[in-house]
């Protein structure tokens, strides 16, 4: 019987140290992405199918091209709950993975919490649509990248739409136009846009902050009604999209002069207002749908083999894609870091950080990896860690989103200075310098 033991307890310690030494030979051959992540509370709606459309992206490279010139791809969840704190604990847990390659926050409270902690640990940050404004200045930012657009880009792309809805932005002279917004700094962060906005075109801004996760908002409506704005922008996420659609129907407000930025612009803030919600419209910051090559792709070698993320009829739906187009820019910063640094080796942080910047995806490259009508060009550099700054506008007709517009790109002359005055101040506050020449082609 002892002997028994002792010959079972020899085969697990050496199927443990085989197993060891088949992890160490992988870990040399695959590249790690950690995926913030939020399933739980009043946000999982929302970003449920964003973490979907990343994990079942990974996926199906892995089993369609078997993965980044012979480099696998591996992930690991983390919960966040859409909270700062629980997003620093899931950074500090998986930055020291190896092959770690880029964090993608999930959220802009922590972003701002991780935008000092990403130059010390050298691994970059990827904000597709949220996270600072002023970021889009590379030269002051090294590692946040706010890939595809801001907050200040979409707040000015409703502005022009507004604007051209109305006749002409000299129309907006004397218009109230109204902020209804989540209390954070997600929903603070488009606001010096719109006063700018409103200093030039003669508009009055009224803000109306929501306390999170904005399940009440009954006070803001009523607020809304006494003060009759022409128009109201939305900046919510989660539960709060719905609820403020129900209290704007309840209330009266036309739902045609509603407009959402692109985090209240997705299926599940419209489907349980149903007709409620018909007129309402809200920024588009990629396209949707089955039809692309792409989402073809994760069906056949994904969903169709049973190892989907998430349920199939969700693939190709506004936040699934967005998380797509989000973990494909990943990939993409790896493969573009492996032409300088070595094709088919794990790539550090600080080498995909220089994929991330000098990523070049025209038209072509576009239609090539499967996102044709996805999403516009985007090219990087040193300068421009944006990299694209186009949106268009879609509107909900009582059971699906139409677009309603062509592609609007953020009008520049008014961002551009005003983002590098935010970043000029960013590093005045924290008695740092921009970077230089050498440093940007490091």
């Amino acid at each position: 019987m002892k002997l028994s033991k002792l010959v079972i307890a020899a085969a697990v310690v050496a199927a443990g140290a085989s197993s060891m030494t088949t992890s160490a030979f992988a870990q040399a051959k695959e590249q790690f992405f950690p995926l913030l992540s939020y399933r739980t509370g009043p946000y999982a709606p929302n970003g449920v199918p964003w973490a979907n459309g990343k994990q079942d992206y990974i996926k199906m490279i892995n089993a369609r091209d078997g993965g980044i010139n012979g480099v696998r791809l591996t992930f690991e969840e983390c919960e966040t709950g859409y909270a700062t704190d629980r997003g620093v604990e899931c950074y500090e847990r998986l930055k020291g993975k190896p092959g770690v390659s880029l964090f993608d926050p999930q959220a802009t409270g922590i972003t701002f919490a991780l935008t000092e902690k990403a130059p010390v640990d050298k691994i970059p940050l990827m904000t597709l649509g949220y996270g600072l404004s002023v970021a889009q200045d590379g030269q002051a930012f090294k590692w946040n990248f706010p890939f595809m657009g801001s907050y200040w880009t979409g707040a000015d792309i409703l502005i022009q739409h507004i604007g051209k809805t109305a006749g002409g932005l000299d129309k907006l002279k004397g218009k109230k136009i109204a902020l209804v917004y989540h209390d954070s700094p997600f929903g603070k962060e488009p606001i010096p846009l719109l006063q700018e906005r409103a200093r030039m075109h003669g508009f009055e801004l009224q803000m109306l902050p929501v306390t999170a996760p904005g399940v009440e908002q009954k006070a803001t409506w009523l607020q809304v009604r006494q003060s009759r704005p022409d128009y109201v922008l939305l900046w919510g996420w989660g539960v709060m999209n719905s609820t403020a659609l129900k209290e704007a129907q309840a209330t009266g407000f036309p739902r045609d002069k509603l407009y959402g930025v692109w985090w209240a612009g997705a299926e599940p803030d419209v489907r349980d207002v149903g007709e409620g919600a018909k007129g309402y419209h809200a920024l588009a910051l990629n396209g949707y749908g089955t039809q692309s090559k792409v989402i073809q792709d994760i069906l056949k070698n994904v969903h169709d083999k049973g190892q989907g993320t998430g349920p199939k009829d969700e693939v190709g739906s506004v936040l699934y894609t967005r998380g797509v187009i989000i973990q494909m820019l990943a990939v993409e910063a790896v493969r573009r870091a492996q032409e300088r640094f070595g094709k088919g080796k794990v790539m550090t942080g600080e080498q995909v950080r220089w994929g991330m910047e000098n990523l070049a995806l025209d038209q072509k490259k576009l239609d090539a990896l499967g996102f044709k009508d996805l999403m516009r060009p985007l090219s990087t550099s040193c300068a421009d860690h944006m990299g694209s700054t186009w949106a268009r506008v879609h509107t909900w007709d009582g059971k699906k989103f139409n677009f309603s517009s062509d592609w609007y790109q953020a009008d520049e002359q008014i961002l551009k200075p005003m983002v590098k005055a935010g970043a000029d101040k960013y590093l005045a506050d924290k008695k740092m310098t921009r970077r230089d020449a050498a440093d940007c082609q490091s």
